[in-house]
This record gives structure tokens, sequence and C-alpha cells, in this order.
């Protein structure tokens, strides 16, 4: 998988995101200098699929609070979601679904997506009457039925794109 380095980045940030240690980033770039990275350098990220590979992808609307699930252009389902609230908004930007745990327990629902930006996720939660508004502290919620659902459509790798 290819990242892209965006500002504010640092390869320790980058590392962190993907849940790829450090050392094994450096390794699978050779020639980069780790102090120092520019915005737009590409950087192959190990043990995660290219995304262009896999089928399906996630669109997420923050103003209209749905998430968008895709199979090669075309739209599957969409679901209603919950989202940052003030003071914790969900992040703008592209990510990819890093890694699944179910049953992660409290608020998380029956099952936590991990995004390629530490601490955010698509999960599911413990308060259905949340979904639809923003309540969260960043992440995606979904009924648990939902997020099960699109888990189980969805590999690892899949693109998420989350707009305003």
């Amino acid at each position: 998988m290819i990242h892209t380095v965006q500002a504010g980045e640092t390869l320790f940030s980058i590392s962190e995101d993907y849940r790829v240690p450090f050392q094994e980033l450096v390794a699978a770039n050779p020639g980069i200098n780790p102090d120092w990275i520019l915005i737009g350098q590409r950087l192959n990220i190990p043990g995660l699929p290219s995304p262009q590979m896999i089928p399906f992808s996630i669109h997420v609307s923050l103003t209209n609070r749905t998430l968008t699930l895709m199979a090669q252009d075309q739209i599957q389902k969409v679901y209603p979601v919950g989202v940052g609230r003030v003071l914790h908004e969900t992040p703008v930007g592209d990510f990819i679904i890093i890694n699944k745990a179910p049953n992660p327990g409290g608020p998380f629902g029956t099952m936590w997506m991990s995004l390629s930006k530490k601490h955010y996720g698509i999960h599911g939660t413990n308060d259905p009457q949340s979904i639809g508004h923003y309540v969260s502290r960043g992440c995606i919620r979904m009924f648990n039925h939902d997020v099960e659902e699109l888990a189980h459509t969805v590999p690892i790798g899949t693109s998420v794109f989350i707009r305003p």
C-alpha cells in the first residue's frame, strides 16, 4: 500500500496511524531519511493490500451523517451514522481500514474497525439513539447490526473517504 505524506506528518506519526512498527516502515522504504520526509512523498506501508485491488470503498458524509458503501463505483447501501461533536470533530480525509476487532466492549458496540488515523474508527454503539447525530469523540458510530454487516462485507485495506 502507498501513503502520500501530508502536511504535519512525520514518519513516526505515519507508523502509528497504520500501526506498523517504525523500524519496519523505515525498512520498507530504503533510501529515505527517517528524519526528513517531504509533503507529497510516497511511502510504502508494509503488510496492507493496495486499496486499488479492493472493489469496495466507503464514503462518509459528515453533513448528511451517512456512510455509503460502494462496490466498483456503484452504491450498495447507505447507512445512518453518528459523527463527531463540537471540539471532537470527525477527521476529514482519505483513510483505509487497517484492522477489525469484534466485541470491543463499552461504547464501541459489537465491532470496531480502525482507520489509518490513530484513535479513530468505525464502530457500533451501546447508545442506538445517538445514530444520526453529532455525538461522538470523532469516530463514526453505526447501529451494531449495520457495522457487523459492513465489517463482514469489506476487507482490511478498504478505502474510507470522509468529507464534510
